[in-house]
């Protein structure tokens, strides 16, 4: 049973969605106590979930607003004539190593480094400083005095801690933060570079995809992650479906992959849209580490490492949209990146639909659910009722909807999931979702 904790998080008020507030990333830090989105107008917001009340029955785990700031400005490349939109493209946590939390954030260009902290005291009774922190004559002090901490209301801070700039000539789709704490790579679409948190001006090039002659140009890098326990692997996805492996102590420049992963293409079935709806918009690393979810225009798939001529599952997301992909393709639909994500145990997997729907695969069962995310449908502690969507032509049973009703504009893009907990959250247009699997049960069929 899965129930609406919180949907009443973030949700703009008018009924005119402003751009600038739809939601474009979501991510939980590595505890889940923390929950991250970014929007279209540059700003992040740090949700933190409430400690169990033993008073107060519903109040456990709703998430509640912590921090909101202003991570990207809208800015202007004179030299290529080109303005660079504030949108964040992608939030990361890095592991907690002592109070304060950190993040990395990015738009189509600029990673920056946030630190985010807490204070609740203050010093006062500085010998040299007055009440506003002026320096003080020496000649005037008199007398000295121990300085002494005051408490005061909760303060959380966000500050600035580093700017990784001018080292991506093409917008980046991905951040992931290595295992070793130390590292992290950005992607964009032909080249991925290697950073030390603390170096800002120099990066290593470790993939570089770009032709000599652009012409030549065949395939963009989509989506790139680093392997949950071992620092020197990485995994790429590319626009053609193909996802390579790549291991670090091979070579500086890691354009020779140590695994490629490839789907043979079934001749048939080969259409004018095949190319397009075989581009991976998404890849993710299994917890464990030994398996990778990714995500296309129509399907999700799992693959095992240690078998790369085919995936080891494939889930049919919306295969009713097969027939309407000429529609979707002058819609421009039909380029929309959707996002995917794993369970704590790896044993489902979540991604995102049209309508507001989004879909989980129990890898166990075999079992399939479409849950919709919506205000209609989701009121606070309201149970989420299965949604099934009839093709066309197809027979009808009650409550079912007709392929050709669907609402293309409301899209789940982005979700993400609690990395212990049956706790998920959904970003639809402007508004965040957070459910929760309360009695842990089998998910329907």
């Amino acid at each position: 049973m899965i129930e609406n904790i919180s949907d009443k998080v973030v949700s703009n008020s008018q009924v005119e969605t402003e751009i600038s507030d739809i939601i474009s990333t979501v991510e939980f830090n590595h505890t889940g106590e923390l929950l991250a989105t970014g929007d279209k107008g540059g700003r992040v917001v740090i949700f933190q979930r409430e400690p169990e009340s033993k008073t107060e029955l519903f109040s456990q785990g709703e998430y509640n607003v912590y921090s909101t700031f202003q991570s990207h400005e809208p800015e202007f490349d004179y030299l290529k004539s080109l303005e660079i939109e504030e949108k964040i493209n992608k939030i990361r946590w890095l592991p907690q190593q002592n109070a304060a939390h950190f993040l990395l954030s990015t738009n189509d260009k600029t990673i920056k480094l946030w630190k985010v902290s807490e204070r609740d005291k203050r010093p006062e009774g500085y010998n040299l400083k007055d009440e506003e922190g002026r320096i003080k004559d020496i000649s005037t002090v008199t007398s000295l005095q121990v300085p002494v901490l005051k408490p005061i209301d909760l303060m959380v801070e966000v500050s600035p801690r580093r700017v990784f700039a001018n080292a991506h000539t093409y917008h980046v789709n991905s951040i992931s933060v290595n295992s070793d704490h130390e590292t992290y790579m950005s992607a964009d679409d032909l080249r991925i570079n290697l950073w030390h948190l603390d170096i800002t001006n120099r990066s290593f090039n470790i993939v570089d995809i770009k032709p000599a002659n652009m012409e030549d140009l065949t395939e963009v890098i989509t989506a790139a992650e680093f392997h949950p326990h071992h620092c020197n692997l990485f995994v790429y996805s590319s626009s053609k479906g193909t996802l390579r492996l790549c291991d670090m102590r091979e070579a500086a420049l890691c354009d020779r992959h140590s695994k490629l992963f490839e789907e043979p293409e079934d001749p048939s079935a080969r259409s004018f849209f095949s190319e397009i709806i075989s581009s991976v918009s998404d890849v993710k690393f299994s917890h464990s580490g030994r398996y990778l979810l990714t995500r296309d225009y129509l399907t999700a798939k799992v693959w095992d490492l240690n078998m790369e001529s085919k995936p080891l599952e494939t889930y049919q997301v919306h295969d009713y949209l097969r027939s309407k992909l000429c529609s979707l393709y002058e819609n421009d639909c039909i380029f929309d990146k959707f996002e995917c994500a794993w369970n704590g145990s790896d044993s489902v997997i979540m991604t995102g639909a049209y309508n507001n729907f989004f879909r989980m695969f129990d890898r166990n069962t075999k079992r399939d659910v479409t849950l919709e995310a919506s205000r209609e449908s989701s009121k606070p502690r309201a149970v989420l009722k299965p949604r099934r969507v009839c093709a066309a032509g197809g027979k009808r049973r009650k409550d079912d909807i007709s392929v050709d009703s669907l609402d293309f504009t409301k899209k789940i893009l982005h979700t993400a999931w609690h990395p212990t907990e049956n706790i998920i959250a959904i970003a639809a247009t402007n508004n965040l979702y957070i459910f929760q699997d309360k009695l842990n049960s089998e998910m329907h069929s």
